[in-house]
């Protein structure tokens, strides 16, 4: 018996909760949709948006440029053929948390005029002060009730919620706040599979709405090829963290959105001298789709 025909009819047992296998009835308002990231493209958008429809995905995740011909082109492509739109935040680099939240918020405003589905947000720095970063939390929640446009707070290395145990901490301090998992991020800060953290996991587990889908490992946060063996226990690893997360929307009715978040050269390895990526990006994010799509979908 493989692994999807084991949890199709005993469900998931993991820190503790049992949820429902992944053939029970949906309850109304459930479904999976899958995004690409625009990070790593170097074609046009109208190019890259028509790519990402040929392959199969649901919409974008995407930054917006500032400039308004550049913002209009991206707006436009996306619409064009039909994608749905994440908006990404991600560029944090204010060392005073005042300018970082004002910061914060001039990037968002740009994205809310696109009217995403929602915004991801790599929030503030891994070294300030809770009270500094909640300043930027605070922020987010003040838009979000401006814009009616839920933003939602990445697990990433550098930003705000960098490790488990500090997720924690700001999870139970702010319970309403809620999280995209990239816990590709943890297994490098951690170095390891997190098997020692399993409160914190299932506290961000609980808390997420959106998938970063890339895999990571004891010492970088994306394994240079998923469809190699030698990385099996860590994609097995992965899958059980999504696993949860989509078994438990399942369960209360809720979407879930999934963005194949396997980067380029820097992200990807690369050999030395040339710089070659040992592999190719567009191909692997197109792996892991339809994977899960296959896994959650069908």
């Amino acid at each position: 018996m493989d692994r999807r025909d084991f949890v199709k009819q005993s469900g998931i047992i993991l820190g503790g909760v049992m949820l429902p296998p992944f053939n029970a009835p949906a309850t109304d308002g459930f479904s999976v949709q899958f995004f690409c990231p625009r990070w790593g493209a170097t074609d046009s958008w109208d190019s890259f948006c028509k790519r990402v429809k040929d392959a199969g995905y649901d919409g974008v995740e995407t930054a917006l440029p500032l400039e308004a011909n550049e913002k209009a082109a991206a707006i436009e492509a996306i619409s064009k053929h039909g994608l749905k739109y994440i908006g990404q935040y991600h560029q944090s680099i204010e060392s005073n948390a005042k300018d970082n939240a004002a910061g914060f918020e001039k990037y968002i405003r740009n994205m809310a005029d696109a009217f995403p589905v929602f915004i991801n947000s790599q929030t503030g720095r891994d070294w300030f002060s809770f009270e500094e970063n909640k300043l930027v939390v605070d922020t987010a929640f003040r838009l979000t009730k401006e814009t009616n446009i839920k933003i939602v707070h990445e697990t990433h290395r550098g930003k705000m919620a960098f490790a488990a145990h500090v997720t924690q901490q700001y999870l139970r301090k702010i319970p309403e706040m809620r999280l995209t998992l990239d816990i590709s991020h943890w297994c490098n800060v951690h170095e390891s599979l997190l098997q020692d953290q399993q409160e914190a996991v299932t506290l961000a587990l609980d808390h997420t709405d959106h998938i970063h889908s890339r895999i990571g490992h004891s010492q970088g946060a994306q394994v240079n090829d998923p469809r190699a063996p030698e990385w099996t226990k860590m994609v097995e690893a992965h899958l059980k963290w999504w696993d949860y997360v989509v078994a438990a929307k399942r369960k209360a009715g809720q979407p879930v959105t999934i963005t194949t978040e396997f980067g380029p050269s820097g992200y990807m390895p690369v050999l030395p001298y040339t710089q070659q990526p040992v592999a190719s990006q567009w191909d692997i994010n197109v792996h892991i789709l339809n994977m899960l799509k296959k896994r959650y979908t069908l």
